[in-house]
């Protein structure tokens, strides 16, 4: 099987995850695909093959070198993003991509216009979407460039390299991917996750990030005799999100700017809920964030009486920087794969995070090497059938370095 068809197959399973639900996973239907593919590792002839009851798999592909060479690992998330629906996922190849728009269905285009990245695969194979749902490369990309970097080497014993393990997890899209990865089992000294961007993209920097629930309380009361009785939640959950900077928002900034996001607002006179998400690169700038956030609060609370707005604020996960900083040899190696495999480095910050991130701070070295995908999270989503190739290769070779590694 090649990697297309591979993971062509991976995206006709509807794994998306979900932000309401408290169960592990938060969506029955991603263990239907943790099944398969834990079958698919079987029959590829990996050992130690194991779907933990959370929706968890690891796997084993053997060394073929003696030696005191590191144990390394590779990792993707199989959910997709609750931003697009991810069900009755209809793909297409667009062979030869030249440049031109693409009619992904009728009436619905996919231009370099509007998406001008699209023309730094000219000439290359595209997968692309029938406009409807996303496609699923976040992250099923990287499953099948791990998969299939495994069997590359289980069939070219000529390449040595030490005990390598994979691991594919639920839930990273909701930011609890992580959260039941037992390090421990997966026993590697670093790994790393196929979860990044366009041909090139390494990333060992991410956001510091929170959620944040805000409740408003509001007093209903007949609009004919409301004068000085009634408080209007709705009116006040647009006071609050007015509150905070306009200019610091996802699309007023960019490289280590940070943010504020309002995720949702579900109100009506007597209540409301806002939803905000919370990013910052530099950690002190973060702590001032939710504490502004927090201050907000106070303020409805000075003017409305106490009890009116509440900010419930929750960290999600910290920059990996700080981790990874004292581990450079994990970083070199991936540049030096990437250079013998012909790709140029790009290395940015995440503005976003990944599981990379928590495994990290738990004492996993996880930096992120692109997976080849484009436009995450929605229906002009796509990925270049040569990226995920080279993604591929890179995995090979990162294992075949790390067989001369000499710590």
């Amino acid at each position: 099987m090649d990697i297309t068809e591979r993971f062509i197959n991976y995206t006709k399973f509807d794994t998306q995850s979900s932000e309401e639900s408290d169960s592990v996973p938060s969506t029955p239907k991603q263990l239907v695909f943790a099944e398969y593919l834990k079958n698919e590792l079987i029959r590829e002839g990996l050992d130690d093959v194991e779907l933990d009851e959370k929706g968890y798999i690891y796997a084993t592909l053997k060394g073929n070198v003696k030696g005191n060479i590191p144990t390394i690992g590779f990792i993707s998330h199989y959910d997709t993003s609750p931003d697009c629906s991810g069900a009755g996922v209809n793909p297409s190849i667009v062979r030869n991509y030249d440049g031109s728009d693409i009619l992904l269905s009728e009436g619905i285009v996919s231009s370099p216009k509007k998406f001008p990245e699209l023309l730094n695969h000219v000439g290359e194979d595209l997968i692309v979407t029938d406009g409807h749902t996303l496609l699923g490369a976040d992250d099923k990309a990287g499953i099948a460039e791990i998969v299939q970097a495994m069997c590359y080497l289980r069939d070219h014993k000529e390449i040595k390299h030490g005990k390598i393990r994979v691991a594919f997890n639920p839930d990273e899209e909701i930011g609890k991917g992580a959260h039941h990865f037992d390090v421990e089992k997966f026993g590697c000294e670093w790994a790393y996750t196929m979860d990044g961007s366009d041909l090139g993209n390494l990333e060992f920097e991410n956001f510091n990030a929170a959620s944040a629930k805000v409740s408003i309380k509001g007093i209903s009361v007949h609009p004919g005799y409301a004068k000085g009785k009634m408080v209007n939640a709705n009116r006040l959950a647009a006071e609050f999100a007015a509150m905070l900077p306009g200019d610091e928002t996802p699309e007023t900034t960019e490289g280590y700017q940070g943010f504020y996001h309002l995720l949702s607002i579900n109100s009506n006179t007597e209540q409301a809920k806002l939803s905000y998400i919370i990013r910052d690169h530099d950690r002190n700038k973060f702590e001032e964030r939710k504490r502004f956030m927090a201050d907000c609060a106070k303020l409805m609370n000075e003017k409305y009486g106490e009890g009116t707005a509440e900010a419930e604020i929750k960290d999600q996960y910290y920059n990996m920087k700080e981790k990874i900083d004292p581990n450079m040899h994990v970083i070199d190696l991936v540049l030096k794969a990437m250079q013998e495999c012909g790709i140029a480095p790009r290395v940015e910050p995440i503005r976003g995070g990944t599981d990379g991130a928590q495994l990290s701070f738990r004492g996993l070295p996880c930096p992120n090497i692109f997976a080849g995908g484009v436009n995450f999270h929605g229906p002009y989503e796509f990925v270049s059938i040569q990226s995920m190739e080279k993604a591929m290769q890179v995995i090979v070779k990162i294992c075949e370095l790390t067989a001369g590694y000499n710590d």
